[in-house]
């Protein structure tokens, strides 16, 4: 059996998103009702996926906004990035694309291993953001995008294992069922 992988994510957005919720509901299986704005939490979490295990650290930021100074900690060792925003709030979907930029100035690159997840699609009478306009920004970002409802416990699993996907992905680790064939 190989050797565990030591993996860094941080989960990044605009303030009362779902960032913790989404998180939390992955590491411990439980919805977490109550809003208490995080000031920053790390996770641990052990993942088996494609019979490779992964050693996660999830680092739960606080709320930013298109103003946030990005802490030096948030491009420190950090393997994957998973932006999260509300389908109901056109804000955190503006705010999420402002961090995506502030980010890649920060680490460098034109590209970093990201997941665009669309939390809160429960509240399907609030929302504003259609699910094509996040899967068209992901795509612009060359991101993976998915839609969430960390309250129904809906993909917050699949969010880390594409997030797990991406990262090695970018490491050149291409997992076997992405192999794709072309028909002439």
């Amino acid at each position: 059996m190989p050797r565990p992988k030591h993996r860094k994510i941080a989960v990044i957005g605009y303030r009362s998103v779902g960032k913790s919720s989404l998180t939390i509901q992955f590491v411990e299986g439980q919805f977490v009702d109550s809003y208490d704005p995080t000031i920053e939490n790390t996770f641990n979490k052990m993942v088996c996926l494609n019979c490779q295990d992964y050693n996660l650290q999830l680092v739960d930021t606080a709320g930013q906004d298109e103003y946030s100074i990005f802490h030096q900690s948030h491009s420190m060792d950090i393997h994957g990035y998973v932006l999260v925003y509300s389908v109901t709030s056109l804000k955190s979907f503006e705010v999420v694309q402002a961090l995506h930029d502030k980010l890649l100035d920060m680490v460098g690159k034109i590209q970093v291993p990201t997941v665009l997840v669309g939390n809160k699609k429960d509240l399907r009478m609030e929302r504003v953001i259609k699910p094509e306009d996040g899967k068209k920004l992901a795509d612009s970002w060359g991101a993976a995008f998915m839609e969430s409802s960390a309250k129904e416990n809906e993909t917050a699993v699949e969010v880390f294992n594409r997030m797990i996907l991406e990262m090695e992905k970018a490491d050149g680790n291409a997992p076997p069922e992405e192999k794709k064939c072309a028909v002439m």
